[in-house]
């Protein structure tokens, strides 16, 4: 067991001042003890912790091979670009990247994320097959490589091999460019099941197997729900998550195929339950939104990447009415911050109604406050870790904050999330801790010099012709 003294931290039930929060040996918070007024700074065992403790992000949705591809498609091809366009540049570099090289990516973006203030993180992976469309013999190097990626850098990782089957509605056939994607229903639920094993084996308190369905236009529904099914019987809290509603032609060709939007589809399921995380939803319904909440489904939102995409505005303030749960998600990688997220996410409603403070409530007036409180809370749910907040019988994963950065000084206490989103207070993110272990501390992670040449070389290597 260890303590720590918090000077100022945010709690479950709030912000206090002196707690002393106790954490165990494998990584779970087993006491937590507000001190009162008066009593002594720090007791004889306990470690001090100067600074602003708050709960560390779930990054929902993640594709770590992409951050191969970050800045390096701004340039306009022609005055019709849009996602479809980038979707070519982004199955070129697919079509490139080796095991080896996906460790070394996905290691440096964990990093990244873990400096920035994620601590966990739902890797949505469809890289399967070697290139050319072979398979790996025995254990998948590319699932590995990720596993290893997450080991290294020290992060929460939830794995979600995804099944993908069919390049379009109506089951037509996978492109050339897809063919590292493929699998049938049997091989995958076969793989994600010794996959489920070899965690329950480890016993790790960071690691967790989920799954994710690429799409519907990707896996006939049919199929997604045969293996929902199966893997449900598995695992019956097994994160389930999906990429819905991204493109408004996405949208079209599901309604000419099959007479229905695609959101509409999943709700005639039956099978969305609190353990379903919905990615994108950009274009929803304002019925829609009101069945996901219903449904207790997360929606995941990566304003970096949809706004990089031109995908279009997801309508949150309708869906947060409506008692939706949301979380975030540095997606494509164009943007790795979690306070850039939200505070784009409360931006965007800004722009599009014309006043402040849109997504505060009258219980929870500090928009920061709300936004960071709430994703951290549904992110874990969505991923299926057991973090998101500073309370008994959870993980132990914060932040800490720098009271005396220049984006934190003279904050009140309960505006230190106010300023972490709207006055570049990620700046101030010193230590951040996952399952009791300091990942980064005084802003440095202990992986990082012998990375950055690595990755450095890897990156000429991809931006050079083949």
């Amino acid at each position: 067991m260890r303590r720590y003294r918090m000077q100022s931290a945010f709690l479950s039930q709030g912000w206090a001042q002196g707690a002393t929060v106790t954490v165990s040996d494998e990584g779970f918070i087993s006491a937590i003890d507000v001190a009162p007024t008066g009593a002594p700074q720090t007791l004889s065992g306990e470690e001090h912790i100067d600074g602003i403790v708050v709960p560390g992000m779930s990054n929902a949705h993640s594709h770590a091979f992409q951050r191969g591809m970050a800045g390096n498609t701004e340039y306009r091809l022609s005055a019709r670009d849009s996602f479809w366009t980038w979707r070519t540049a982004m199955y070129a570099l697919a079509n490139r990247i080796e095991p080896d090289d996906l460790q070394i990516l996905a290691t440096q973006l964990f990093v990244e994320m873990l400096k920035s203030g994620y601590t966990a993180v739902a890797e949505f992976h469809y890289l399967h097959r070697k290139r050319g469309g072979g398979a790996y013999s025995g254990t998948n190097a590319l699932w590995e490589a990720i596993s290893n990626a997450a080991s290294v850098a020290g992060i929460g990782l939830t794995f979600l091999p995804s099944l993908y089957q069919t390049s379009d509605f109506g089951g037509k056939p996978l492109k050339a460019e897809q063919m590292r994607f493929e699998s049938d229903t049997y091989t995958f639920m076969r793989a994600v099941e010794e996959r489920i094993d070899a965690d329950r084996s480890s016993r790790s308190a960071t690691l967790r197997t989920g799954v994710a369905f690429h799409s519907l236009r990707a896996v006939p529904l049919e199929n997604l729900r045969e293996a929902a099914l199966g893997l449900r019987k598995l695992d019956a809290s097994m994160p389930m998550h999906i990429h819905v509603a991204e493109q408004l032609l996405e949208v079209q060709a599901c309604v000419r195929e099959t007479g229905q939007r695609p959101i509409e589809l999943l709700l005639d399921t039956g099978l969305l339950d609190p353990h379903w995380c919905l990615v994108h939803a950009t274009h929803a319904t304002g019925e829609e939104l009101k069945g996901l909440a219903a449904a207790a489904a997360t929606v995941c939102v990566s304003i970096s990447t949809e706004a990089n995409l031109g995908d279009g505005f997801f309508d949150t303030a309708r869906f947060l009415k409506a008692g939706g749960r949301l979380c975030v998600g540095s997606d494509s990688q164009s943007t790795v911050n979690p306070a850039e997220e939200l505070r784009w996410l409360e931006y965007q409603q800004r722009l599009r109604k014309k006043r402040r403070g849109v997504l505060a409530t009258g219980a929870e007036t500090h928009v920061g406050t709300r936004l960071w409180r709430d994703a951290a809370q549904h992110g874990a749910q969505a991923i299926g870790q057991p973090a998101g907040a500073i309370e008994v019988g959870r993980r132990a994963d914060w932040l800490v904050l720098d009271a005396s950065h220049p984006s934190l000084v003279g904050a009140a206490a309960d505006t230190a999330l106010d300023h972490l989103l709207f006055a570049g207070g990620d700046a101030a993110i010193r230590d951040v801790m996952v399952a009791g272990r300091w990942a980064i501390k005084d802003r440095r992670h202990a992986a990082e010099d012998d990375l950055r040449p690595r990755f450095a070389a890897l990156m000429r290597r991809l931006v050079a012709p083949e």
